[in-house]
């Protein structure tokens, strides 16, 4: 499942009780800060959370499907995004208790 803008919207009011405009404001004001310092090529770390910053992709030769051309891959600038230790035990953690099977009942021997 996905959360999109809305949604997360309504689930931080949810979780604070505050009003769900002053949250767009805030949540706008948040990524506006975040993309200002990226295009400045800094990074920004939220200890816990994780950090985003900038890397530099060298050009270099793809292949285009169906035809197997070799193409040019031009130089870019990517966003990239590294969980912090908190964030990535927390979503392992829950990864994990997803896939455990369900205990099976022992059985009794008389």
């Amino acid at each position: 499942m996905a959360l999109n803008k809305a949604q997360l919207v309504d689930a931080v009011a949810e979780n604070t009780g505050l009003k769900k405009t002053d949250i767009e404001r805030c949540l706008k004001g948040f990524i506006d800060a975040i993309s200002d310092e990226l295009a400045n090529g800094g990074s920004v770390t939220l200890i816990g959370f994780g950090t985003f910053k900038v890397s530099k992709r060298e050009a270099r030769q793809g292949i285009k499907p169906g035809s197997n051309e070799t193409i040019e891959i031009p130089a870019k600038t990517v966003a990239k995004f590294k969980p912090g230790k908190s964030l990535a035990d927390k979503v392992n953690a829950d990864a994990q208790a997803a896939e455990k099977p369900a205990a099976k009942k022992s059985a009794k021997k008389k």
